[in-house]
């Protein structure tokens, strides 16, 4: 809102047209959401206490976690506030990207609070279940994914249609645009085509795992948020580079127009979390909940399907990745050794991994700390493949 202010008094005063910079932009989007969760941030976790919206532990999570039991959850809702208030004030609200990400993040978001609800409300600390959760994952990604692969194909909104056409028309064979490719990074010039099935697919896949992920790695003070931080400030900078031409050309890149806008929203997200963590660091005063973690997985694998990094968000994501992994292996083993021996096995003291660490004697800030810095090691190993090719 204030962008597109701020462009037509651009118009006749020659000042104003400084916040037609995207990186200035991106910059005021950053302090906007940060301002706006340091400052709502007692008040939101205030009105949770008073709701009686408090955290029921697992029975069978981890002794040492049965201390916060009760402590504010669903304060997920305070990122997402920051992110839309900050997003509308500075993103080009025209861009075809914007709402998009937005959809997924915030209906992400919703299915989260559902789940949340659940939780509070009828005290069930499991909420909603797996199924229920996994079908409207998929229907938004679905959509998401559908959108995005002819979104990503077209160079503007007005060639979607001509695009979607000619792929119907042309039998369902019809190839994609070569900037729809799967970029391998670390090569100069090695790409796949994946086809409009193909491309969805992935999309998809991308969408609704990191949104797991994000939220199976949201299980210690401070754990989820940070990473997510670190992950999406880099992705950031992929979307300005990707949404030049100059840049995209020599870096090798393709050119996806648009694609830069989404420095904004990385810049409205990081803002948030890093004003999320001044409340979510050990000791926690309030947790993200499902809200939070669902919301935000879902917004950084959207981002990332835009800016064609869907491989590098693997890299950077690494501690998401194993967090994920080290669920499936343990509950895989456990059913496999349940239905050979008769009784269940694990390969794992507790899955997931942050929890193995924890039971083996490693204290709550080391086990946060230590993923943060395997995060930062990743995220710089992902920025790297900008050059290294």
């Amino acid at each position: 809102m204030l962008y597109e202010l701020f462009r037509w008094l651009s118009e006749s005063i020659s000042g104003f047209g400084v916040f037609e910079y995207i990186t200035l932009r991106a910059m005021l989007a950053c302090a906007t959401a940060l301002f706006i969760g340091l400052w709502a941030g007692p008040r939101v976790i205030r009105k949770l206490t008073e709701l009686k919206i408090g955290q029921a532990v697992r029975a069978y999570g981890p002794e040492s976690h049965l201390v916060k039991n009760g402590t504010p959850t669903m304060g997920g809702v305070l990122i997402l506030i920051a992110i839309a208030i900050s997003t509308l004030l500075w993103a080009d609200l025209s861009n075809r990207f914007v709402w998009v990400v937005m959809l997924v993040t915030f209906g992400f978001g919703a299915i989260g609070w559902v789940d949340d609800y659940r939780k509070v409300v009828h005290r069930n600390p499991e909420g909603m279940s797996s199924r229920e959760k996994f079908f409207w994952q998929s229907l938004i990604g679905l959509i998401a994914s559908v959108y995005l692969t002819f979104a990503v194909s077209a160079p503007a909104n007005a060639d979607l249609w001509p695009l979607f056409k000619e792929w119907v028309l042309s039998g369902f064979t019809m190839p994609l645009p070569s900037r729809a490719d799967l970029i391998v990074p670390f090569f100069k010039s090695v790409s796949y085509p994946l086809g409009v099935f193909g491309f969805a697919a992935l999309t998809w896949m991308v969408i609704v795992g990191t949104s797991n992920a994000v939220n199976l790695t949201d299980g210690l003070d401070g754990l989820a948020i940070m990473p997510t931080v670190m992950v999406g400030g880099a992705l950031g900078i992929f979307a300005y580079i990707v949404g030049r031409v100059d840049y995209s050309k020599y870096l090798l890149f393709p050119y996806i127009p648009g694609a830069s806008e989404m420095l904004i929203l990385c810049a409205a997200l990081a803002g948030a979390g890093l004003a999320f963590l001044w409340f979510n660091a050990y000791p926690a005063q309030v947790f993200m909940g499902d809200v939070g973690a669902l919301a935000l997985g879902g917004m950084l694998g959207t981002v990332a399907v835009i800016v064609r990094q869907e491989i590098v968000l693997f890299i950077m994501g690494g501690v998401f990745v194993v967090e994920t992994l080290s669920v499936m292996i343990q509950v895989i083993w456990f059913k496999y050794t349940k239905k050979k021996y008769g009784s269940g096995r694990r390969i794992l003291r507790m899955a997931p991994l942050h929890h193995h660490f924890e039971v083996g004697g490693w204290k709550e800030t080391q086990v946060v700390v230590r993923f943060w810095i395997i995060t930062m090691m990743l995220v710089l190993l992902g920025l790297a493949t900008l050059k290294l090719r």
